[in-house]
């Protein structure tokens, strides 16, 4: 009782408002970024903004992902260093088009017949050791850090004029991915660089003969098939591999639970893009009425095939790390092959 008088007392002099009164919270400025992918926006509607989205209305006012699509805030070659610099704070790229500055930036984007479907390669990163590779290479530079790689579409070659053999290759100005690109110089085709956005112009000047940059559901997506009239059905490799990168010093800023946010939305957009490239594809191989379909002679092809396993051992002379990948590449396709149906047909 003598507790409770006093507490009565003081009352009148602020105590009990005091004790009362409810905690005042001031919200914290969410933190902003800035990402860039590599994709104009039309192709960017569906391998970026639908995660991106997803994460900012997540976050819940946390945080806050401004996106920025190809060559918008800084030229797609120069992401790397962008990121590097805190220009920009994310990015969506592979590594061979952002110009990394690591051994192993040849195997992004598209490696010469590392991969047959878009599944064996999230089973390379995540049973095969490619994980602990990136993480590793990205390790040894400062002011980046890899957050995790997916796939993407096939690469086949879109043209103005037929491609019905190896001859017909030569002279055509393609625009492409840079190691698939040096790849198929050798036979004659012009690997030619301009911003994403030009592309479709490019195409009908005159300046690009055709592209080597994705598969079927790009190339209809984007606009690509309006202007090109044939489609190799001769692909080059069967998964475009990407990856998501952040500087480090925004990474460190941001709390752990945002981001494992950030990881658990980068899964849902390799997720989506599976479905949405495996379906696209083959949809439009058989639907698809804009591009004729034309086929080198497997004779002629297994020639480029057997071509790629020189092209490998080149890149695997570079450093031991890069040699470590071409055998992660060549047992992975040993057991694919050994493993038959459903894996491998042939």
């Amino acid at each position: 009782m003598t507790s409770r008088r006093n507490f009565l007392k003081t009352a009148g002099l602020g105590g009990a408002a005091t004790l009362a009164a409810p905690a005042i919270v001031k919200a914290q400025a969410p933190i902003k970024w800035r990402m860039q992918t590599y994709s104009g926006a039309p192709l960017g509607a569906h391998v970026i903004k639908p995660q991106i989205d997803a994460f900012n209305k997540a976050a819940n006012g946390e945080m806050e992902i401004e996106l920025f699509y190809a060559d918008q805030l800084v030229p797609t070659g120069e992401l790397f260093r962008s990121l590097q610099n805190g220009t920009l704070d994310a990015v969506q790229s592979d590594d061979a088009t952002m110009a990394s500055p690591v051994d192993i930036s040849d195997f992004g984007g598209y490696f010469p017949f590392s991969t047959r479907y878009s599944l064996d390669l999230p089973v390379l990163f995540e049973r095969y050791g490619l994980n602990e590779i990136w993480a590793e290479a990205y390790g040894e530079i400062e002011g980046v850090e890899w957050l995790g790689a997916g796939a993407w579409d096939p690469l086949h070659i879109f043209t103005k004029d037929p491609i019905r053999s190896l001859a017909d290759m030569k002279g055509k100005r393609v625009f492409g991915v840079p190691t698939a690109g040096r790849f198929l110089a050798r036979y004659g085709l012009i690997p030619v660089t301009v911003p994403w956005e030009d592309v479709e112009v490019a195409l009908q000047t005159g300046e690009l003969d055709g592209v080597a940059w994705c598969g079927f559901t790009e190339a209809y997506e984007v606009g690509w098939a309006d202007v090109c009239n044939y489609a190799l059905l001769n692909n080059v490799t069967g998964a475009w591999c990407g990856s998501y990168f952040a500087n480090s010093d925004s990474w460190a800023k941001v709390p752990p639970h945002l981001q494992e946010l950030f990881k658990i939305t980068m899964d849902q957009s390799h997720y989506y893009r599976q479905v949405w490239y495996w379906g696209g594809e083959a949809d439009l191989r058989v639907n698809g009425d804009k591009l004729e379909l034309t086929t080198i002679p497997a004779e002629e092809w297994d020639q480029v095939v057997a071509d790629a396993e020189g092209f490998w051992e080149e890149l695997a002379a570079k450093s031991p790390r890069t040699k470590k990948v071409v055998d992660i590449f060549k047992k992975y396709n040993k057991v694919m092959e050994q493993v038959g149906v459903p894996y491998r047909y042939s």
